[in-house]
């Protein structure tokens, strides 16, 4: 199995690496993982990564700075159906805008909806600290897709982050997690799953949620 894990700045990718590669040993895989910013390699991959660290604009515009990588992304994720993971921003990137910074970014639109900063106080006066950071639990809103089988209900998780989904059409919404609003935590649609959480940093869970990712065809 090839594994695209793309290389764009953006991402904790060592650490996103090390855990792909010690999931794919515990689940008996033979896997060649690359950390790439090729389209070529990008576009002939049996799985891809989009990890993703920090400003949404700024991860967007090193996306789109590599000739030709959002191309291939496109083809490969759209095109011929190659099953996607997105983390954290990498999630983020999938919907149609961001307003981090107070600016609109335009993005992929693979999903839709908004990004947007999670507040810091709620209807009812309560503060709550930015970043969200640590662990929270999962709220599971489906239990019959294929990449949360061996996810239980109130699995821990682990999260950093400032800013949020939203607006996202109702269907494509897999898990939430409760954080001074309600957080997509897993989003899924097709060939599509992405995680706002990070697996790489969510030990046992991480890994189980990785080792579907392996075996997952790419269909709910």
């Amino acid at each position: 199995m090839k594994l695209a894990l793309i290389d764009y700045g953006s991402g904790n990718i060592h650490s996103v690496s090390r855990a792909i590669s010690h999931a794919a040993t515990q689940a008996g895989i033979s896997l060649s993982l690359q950390l790439t910013d090729d389209p070529d390699q990008i576009y002939q991959a049996d799985r891809i990564v989009l990890p993703g660290v920090g400003h949404f604009a700024d991860c967007y515009r090193s996306l789109t700075a590599i000739d030709g990588l959002v191309g291939a992304l496109t083809e490969a994720v759209l095109g011929r159906a190659v099953p996607f993971l997105g983390i954290c921003v990498g999630m983020q990137l999938l919907a149609d805008y961001g307003r981090e910074g107070g600016a609109q970014t335009a993005s992929l639109g693979w999903i839709g909806g908004v990004v947007d900063r999670l507040p810091s106080r709620t209807a009812d006066n309560k503060d709550w600290k930015i970043p969200h950071m640590g662990w929270n639990s999962l709220n599971l809103h489906s239990s019959n897709h294929a990449m949360l089988a061996n996810i239980e209900q109130g699995t821990n998780t682990y999260f950093v982050h400032s800013y949020y989904y939203q607006q996202l059409p109702p269907e494509y919404l897999l898990a939430t997690t409760d954080y001074s609003d309600e957080i997509p935590a897993i989003i899924g649609k097709d060939n599509i799953i992405a995680t706002q959480f990070h697996p790489e940093k969510s030990q046992q869970a991480g890994q189980k949620f990785l080792n579907s990712f392996l075996h997952w065809q790419g269909q709910p």
